[in-house]
């Protein structure tokens, strides 16, 4: 397997070399928006430690992202009046990893509205300010 490498568009941004729309942080992980949304509200959550994907992240770093991504799938919920909540982790190409840092997709759903394809178009900034608004609001609210 590739090492990781240290200079993926995700550890650059939590180095905060690269800008992001961040909705939660705490010690373990970090969660932002993706600026290529499948569906209104689409954030990814990283580790922060250093990890590809799932076959080289710790158990416990693994644990952290989870927790993270329930965390934002809840909030996701109430923030996007959604009918049910995609979650997707992809790892190595052939799986469909693109950036290799691990990271789990929370992506918020509505009865009758398809996702849009991957990497298929790039949010409005001001769009994605305001789902992030919305997002930190019920992530604050519990």
């Amino acid at each position: 397997m590739t090492a990781y490498d240290t200079n993926n568009i995700f550890a650059k941004i939590l180095r905060g070399e690269l800008p992001c729309h961040k909705v939660y942080e705490d010690e373990h992980v970090f969660a932002f928006l993706d600026i290529m949304p499948r569906v209104t509200g689409h954030t990814l959550v990283i580790p922060k430690a250093p990890a590809r994907n799932i076959l080289d992240v710790t158990p416990d770093d693994y644990a952290h992202v989870a927790r993270g991504a329930k965390k934002i799938a809840i909030a996701a919920m109430k923030a996007f009046n959604a009918d049910g909540i995609t979650v997707q982790q992809f790892n190595e190409p052939a799986g469909g990893q693109v950036v290799f840092h691990l990271h789990m997709h929370v992506m918020p759903r509505h009865d009758g509205v398809a996702m849009l394809p991957p990497a298929s178009r790039k949010e409005d900034v001001n769009v994605l300010e305001e789902n992030a608004t919305k997002l930190i609001a019920a992530l604050k609210a519990g």
